[in-house]
C-alpha cells in the first residue's frame, strides 16, 4: 500500500479547505441579496400586521406602498433626523444607546382613510429577544394595532405574544392617563381589570416573558414621548 507523507497530507488538507472556505464564501455571496429580500419582506409584513393588514410573500411589497405613505427618524427631543432612512435602522443597536443617542424611526400608514404612526420596540425575553411595532391612532395616545415576535420563547407560554389573539388585545388602550402623563400600557399577571384603559391580560405561565413586554413598551414608547407630546400639542 502506497505510503504518503505528512508533507503531503498537510499540503493536501489545506488546499481543501481553502476550497471549501472559497466555495462557501461564494455561495453566501450570491445568497445575499435573497436573505436580504427576505428580510425586507419579513419586516414589512411585521409593520402592516400592527395596522392589522394581513399580507402575503407575494403581495406584501404592493401592500406597503400602498399603506405606508411616510417614514423618518426623530431623536429624543422629538426633532426630526435627515439623511437617515427609518427602514434601515437596526433598532438592537439604538437601545444599547443612551436615550438622547438614539435613532428613533416612525412609519406613517394610512388606513380606512385616517392616519396611524407606527414604531418598533425591543426588548428581552425570558431567553432571548423580543421585538415588534405598536401603531398608534393619530391622537398619539390610542394604541391602532400591535405585532410582537420573538426568537426562543417557550412554546405556549411567552411565545404566546407572537400570537394575534394576545396583540389584539392591546387595540384601543391609551399610553397617556387623563392627566397627560406617560403611563404605557401594562400585561397584568392574573388578568387586567375590567374595562382597564391601561392594561391587558398577562400570559399563563409566561411571567417573565409578560414582563419583558412591559419592559419593552415602557423603555422603548418612553423614548418617543417628547415627539407624541409635540404632536398632540399642534392637534389640540
Amino acid at each position: 500500500m502506497k505510503q504518503f507523507s505528512n508533507t503531503y497530507i498537510f499540503t493536501f488538507s489545506a488546499i481543501m479547505v481553502v476550497t471549501v472556505a472559497a466555495v462557501l464564501s461564494v455561495v453566501a455571496m450570491q445568497l445575499q441579496p435573497m436573505q436580504k429580500k427576505n428580510v425586507e419582506i419579513n419586516k414589512k409584513q411585521n409593520i402592516l400586521l400592527s395596522l392589522n393588514i394581513e399580507s402575503s410573500k407575494d403581495s406584501v411589497l404592493a401592500k406597503y406602498d400602498r399603506y405606508i405613505t411616510d417614514s423618518y427618524v426623530i431623536n429624543s427631543e422629538g426633532e426630526r433626523k435627515e439623511g437617515i432612512d427609518a427602514f434601515s435602522v437596526d433598532l438592537s443597536k439604538e437601545i444599547a444607546k443612551p436615550v438622547e443617542e438614539r435613532n428613533l424611526p416612525v412609519f406613517v400608514g394610512t388606513v380606512k382613510d385616517s392616519t396611524q404612526y407606527v414604531v418598533p420596540v425591543r426588548g428581552k425575553g425570558l431567553w432571548g429577544p423580543i421585538w415588534g411595532y405598536v401603531a398608534l391612532k393619530n391622537d398619539f395616545n390610542t394604541i391602532y394595532g400591535t405585532n410582537f415576535s420573538h426568537d426562543s420563547e417557550t412554546p405556549g407560554l411567552g411565545a404566546e405574544i407572537a400570537n394575534r389573539p394576545f396583540q389584539k388585545q392591546f387595540i384601543g388602550k391609551k399610553i397617556f392617563n387623563e392627566q397627560g402623563d406617560f403611563v404605557s400600557v401594562n400585561v397584568v399577571k392574573g388578568g387586567a381589570p375590567e374595562g382597564a384603559t391601561h392594561a391587558v391580560d398577562g400570559i399563563s405561565g409566561g411571567t417573565i416573558t409578560s414582563k419583558g413586554v412591559d419592559n419593552m413598551l415602557e423603555d422603548v414608547i418612553g423614548a418617543y414621548i417628547p415627539y407624541f407630546k409635540q404632536m398632540r400639542n399642534k392637534r389640540s
